[in-house]
């Protein structure tokens, strides 16, 4: 009782009186706190124990848990679901005719990739994905997904937040919330963004949460986490700096109660110190084996392409990161193919492989059973438009996503699409019931998992979703 309380009842970040001057500056200084601090990780492991310890502190889960962390691919653009893993034998019988749609000429346009049957299932896979084609007995393919609106900032906003219309706390920033980290020198989610997405970094932020929920950005590279830099070169007087501060921190919290979030600054500062330490061993994936480096396609000195990002997401789950995202915007473009689906051949030829042998890594390595691999998309691409076209416009109505790991079951293959891939024919899923459906496998009810702000209860998943449960083991 006293957990789902404490789930339930955590205090807001800002109570109903604060004014907007007082909530950014709360926030500046919560983000500011990312810079700089000292690492007091075994001391806050004691203080995590107590009442009113680390913020950030592991907390139970409602139920037994299907997976411990969770890993997001970040297909932005719109990946077409008739191109990769949603054949339509009538599309491409029907190439060129005139169907009405609504009054409407409607043009039907085929793929122009090849399909192939992979798996037991006999799943027709585009050759666009010839390696996750080789894995796909691995994957629970959702093939009935639709989302409120066909506009890709609305549409990414939805993907992470729940609605269309207003940023609000991004799923990783709720799992942060709703479990704390297991790695109190990292932060518990960790966004890995060569490019930002549509609507830039609101789509990782805490919004009312507190802000030590929000999204760490990484950018790939030779400096990774550049703000981490301190300006003082002397590892002994940044230690005595770091000393002094936090003897400063402790005798405040200790003589005032007038700044409810000291204690979330301290926290930050910590996280910020064990990621100076700890970030550079984590990023380095160049530790790892030649094999493994040769599985992901990794070559030498690479430190910045979409391989590099998957394998970095796997040593940073494996350190203790609760969730990480992975932004793949592709080389030079990402995946919004409205002038030729040709463009897709180059980013999927630059995931196809890096995305499968992080699911066979992780497989291998143990990791799979307590990692769910979710690999989504804004919105699918259109089965039609103007004659002769060569790319896809935008299409919500219809659109597939894809997990793996922690609690999935493996094979699985749930809702279609109609004949030509334009609307939901079975099943439905909602974003709002993808949502729930991994808060549930991360052992949190989506129902319960709520944060009291401006004098009413928030959720994830608002007053909606349904669990998919004919993808869970």
């Amino acid at each position: 009782m006293w957990i789902n309380e404490k789930l339930r009842r955590v205090p807001s970040a800002i109570n109903d009186s604060a004014n907007r001057r007082t909530f950014l500056r709360q926030t500046a200084k919560g983000s500011v706190a990312v810079a700089c601090g000292a690492s007091l990780r075994s001391q806050l492991l004691m203080a995590a124990r107590q009442e009113g310890g680390h913020p950030l502190a592991p907390v139970p889960s409602h139920f037994p848990a299907g997976a411990q962390n969770l890993i997001i691919v970040n297909l932005t653009g719109g990946l077409s679901h008739i191109d990769s893993f949603d054949y339509k034998p009538r599309l491409q019988a029907d190439h060129g005719k005139t169907l009405d749609w609504r009054g409407r000429p409607f043009f039907v346009n085929a793929s122009p990739f090849k399909f192939s049957p992979r798996g037991e299932n006999n799943l027709m896979v585009s050759e666009l994905f010839p390696h996750l084609g080789n894995i796909v007995d691995d994957l629970a393919i959702i093939r009935s997904m639709y989302n409120d609106h066909i506009s890709h900032g609305q549409a990414t906003l939805s993907m992470h937040c729940g609605l269309t219309t207003i940023p609000m706390p991004s799923l990783g920033s709720w799992i942060s919330y709703g479990l704390g980290t297991q790695n109190l020198d990292l932060p518990p989610f960790v966004v890995l963004a060569a490019k930002l997405p549509y609507m830039g970094n609101q789509v990782w932020d805490s919004s009312f949460l507190p802000a030590y929920h929000t999204g760490t950005r990484l950018i790939p590279g030779n400096d990774p986490v550049p703000y981490l830099k301190s300006p003082i070169e002397s590892v002994s007087l940044r230690a005595l700096e770091q000393a002094m501060l936090q003897k400063m921190n402790q005798r405040h919290l200790k003589d005032s109660q007038l700044d409810p979030q000291l204690r979330a600054r301290m926290s930050t500062f910590a996280t910020a110190a064990g990621m100076m330490k700890l970030a550079p061993q984590v990023l380095d994936v160049h530790s790892e084996t030649r094999e493994t480096l040769a599985d992901f396609g990794i070559g030498s000195g690479d430190n910045q392409s979409i391989a590099w990002q998957l394998l970095a997401a796997r040593r940073l789950v494996e350190n203790g990161v609760r969730v990480v995202e992975v932004v793949h915007t592709g080389s030079g473009a990402n995946w919004d193919s409205h002038g030729d689906m040709q463009h897709h051949r180059q980013r999927a030829n630059d995931l196809d492989r890096p995305l499968a042998a992080l699911i066979l890594d992780l497989k291998k390595r143990g990791l799979l059973e307590e990692t769910l691999v979710v690999i989504c998309t804004e919105f699918g691409r259109a089965p039609a438009g103007t004659k002769n076209e060569k790319g896809r416009n935008h299409h919500n109505s219809a659109f597939t996503c894809m997990l793996a790991g922690g609690g999935v079951r493996a094979g699985a293959i749930y809702g279609k699409s109609d004949e030509y891939g334009n609307l939901v024919a079975e099943n439905m899923v909602h974003v709002h019931d993808l949502h729930a459906t991994i808060l549930h496998l991360m052992g949190l009810d989506h129902e319960r998992l709520t944060y009291r702000f401006g004098g009413r209860d928030f959720r994830l998943t608002d007053v909606h979703g349904q669990v998919v449960k004919q993808i869970l083991t």
